[in-house]
């Protein structure tokens, strides 16, 4: 059963309906006793990243969060809540992946916010297993995740290469929006509702 934290910084009803409509179970964490309730996790996000980690640093959940050892997911802003540092607020997140968290470039000719569907060249991993490569994800975010091989299982060009997924033990992060991807997102949601603990 999933466990989705509310922190009050994630669109949470686009994703409980993506997951209603894969018939996945799934209930709200707002304490840490909660997070025992669940056997995967997801960490929604979307707006400011710095505000979403100040949230998150006042329900008491990030240091349970980091000593999880079950699958846990974080999408779009929840991903970059996993980095290091966000240039989004200056803020430190989570420290579980050490990567920073960049804004685009408009030098290199490019909207500001990247808004819309976008391929993504996906590697072998059972977060995408069955999802076709080169399939496109949708999009909405000005920052991004610098790509390092290391942690990358999913990469997306704009302007330049960037990380549209990582895997880390039992930590993922997607930068799309699977719950608004259609078949190959909610796919993507029932490959990690399936994933070994």
């Amino acid at each position: 059963m999933i466990g989705i934290v509310n922190y009050g910084a994630g669109n949470i009803f686009s994703l409980t309906s993506a997951l209603e409509r894969q018939h996945l179970p799934f209930g709200m964490v707002n304490t840490e006793a909660d997070l025992d309730k669940y056997t995967h996790i997801i960490i929604p996000g979307v707006g400011h990243a710095g505000a979403a980690m100040k949230k998150l640093q006042d329900t008491g959940l990030v240091e349970p969060i980091k000593a999880l050892k079950k699958p846990v997911l974080g999408i779009c802003v929840g991903m970059q809540l996993l980095t290091a540092h966000s240039e989004e607020g200056d803020a430190t997140m989570m420290n579980i992946f050490p990567l920073q968290t960049r804004l685009f470039n408009k030098d290199q000719g490019i909207k500001i916010p990247h808004m819309g569907w976008n391929n993504i060249d996906h590697k072998n991993n059972s977060l995408f297993e069955g999802v076709e490569n080169l399939t496109q994800f949708y999009f909405v975010h000005s920052y991004f995740i610098e790509y390092n091989p290391t942690f990358d299982i999913a990469t997306a060009n704009y302007g330049m290469p960037f990380s549209a997924a990582i895997h880390k033990d039992n930590f993922y992060g997607v930068q799309f929006h699977p719950e608004k991807s259609g078949i190959a997102g909610e796919h993507l949601l029932k490959n990690f509702s399936n994933l070994k603990q």
